[in-house]
């Protein structure tokens, strides 16, 4: 692949196993007699199409969303086509490893202005006064 941190849910479909079951929610007669619902499964430790450093990046991100055996399992059922709940579940992946593979940019350390310093500090003075009134003498 040519950019190791652009995967895609196209180049991973060998990979990618899809199961279909009835779906939940209201929805009558059609919904107890249909299998829309469809569920990924993409072994991410298993995968030879993934180098280790984009695997050991996607264990690390994907921890809470990873089985213990480091399988990946996502479902869509929101529609009542099973090819459109496939493309969403395709489409959601395409967007999980765009986040996890997603640079964030450093913090770039910043002083605090004159101005708000100046401001803290009087603060501090007018509480400590009031404070100090508040004393017996």
């Amino acid at each position: 692949m040519d950019n190791p941190t652009k995967l895609s849910s196209e180049y991973l479909l060998p990979e990618i196993s899809f199961q279909a079951s009835r779906s939940g929610g209201p929805g009558g007669q059609h919904v107890n007699k249909v299998n829309t619902k469809v569920t990924l499964k993409w072994d991410v430790a298993g995968s030879e199409l993934i180098d280790e450093g984009q695997r050991e990046r996607l264990m690390i991100k994907l921890t809470n969303v990873l089985t213990k055996e480091g399988v990946l399992v996502m479902t869509a059922q929101t529609s009542k086509s099973q090819l459109r709940n496939k493309a969403e579940v395709l489409d959601k992946l395409d967007r999980l490893l765009e986040k996890a593979f997603a640079r964030s940019k450093p913090r770039r350390r910043t002083k605090p202005t004159y101005s708000s310093v100046k401001k803290r500090l009087e603060s501090k003075k007018r509480q400590a006064e009031k404070k100090n009134w508040r004393k017996k003498l």
